[in-house]
């Protein structure tokens, strides 16, 4: 009888712990991936996925800063000028890509919103965006429903550090000249 009980338990437990995972099963097992992404201006880039690096094209020897973000949020607009004093500073050596989460948004007013905001740097607006963003948030750890803005810092496609909500550009400069070796 004790037994029974400690089995019944024991299965009970199982199934209420792996039931609590931020992660489907699809997720977990899915090491590689390929995302394509189209900038404002119609460049189209790839950003290819081993287990849980994330490596974008024509990024060797570069770090490379994914900005999840959305128009609508205040602390992502307040991101936006502070990356593009990064992106400035560091020209070649740094690529901060703009990966915006809203579905209806046209690439004139995303341009807009660089322009007013003092983003020069480059966004994608595509529908695979949402893909690419969870996967990265489902690697670092910070589940489905991460907070925006979410920055997440790689060189040559390895896990560098990432930040989520504001941060000063004091940090993210650190963490990109020590990634450079600057």
């Amino acid at each position: 009888m004790r037994f029974s009980t400690f089995f019944i338990s024991l299965v009970s437990a199982m199934f209420l712990f792996t039931g609590c995972s931020d992660n489907s099963p699809e997720e977990s097992l899915v090491s590689t991936a390929s995302f394509n992404l189209l900038d404002t201006q119609g460049k189209s880039y790839s950003v290819e996925k081993q287990g849980s690096n994330f490596t974008l094209s024509d990024s060797k020897g570069k770090v490379v800063l994914f900005d999840v973000f959305a128009t609508w949020c205040p602390p992502c607009r307040a991101e936006v000028r502070h990356l593009g004093n990064l992106q400035k500073k560091y020209g070649d050596d740094l690529i901060v890509m703009g990966i915006t989460i809203e579905d209806d948004v046209s690439n004139n007013d995303l341009e807009k919103f660089k322009e007013k905001y003092g983003g020069q740097y480059l966004i994608s607006n595509k529908a695979q965006n949402q893909d690419l963003a969870r996967a990265i948030a489902s690697t670092i750890g910070v589940g489905q429903q991460f907070p925006i803005p979410l920055m997440i810092l790689y060189k040559d496609g390895q896990y560098i550090t990432h930040y989520s909500g504001a941060t000063p550009e004091e940090m993210i400069d650190s963490d990109i000249a020590q990634a450079l070796g600057k």
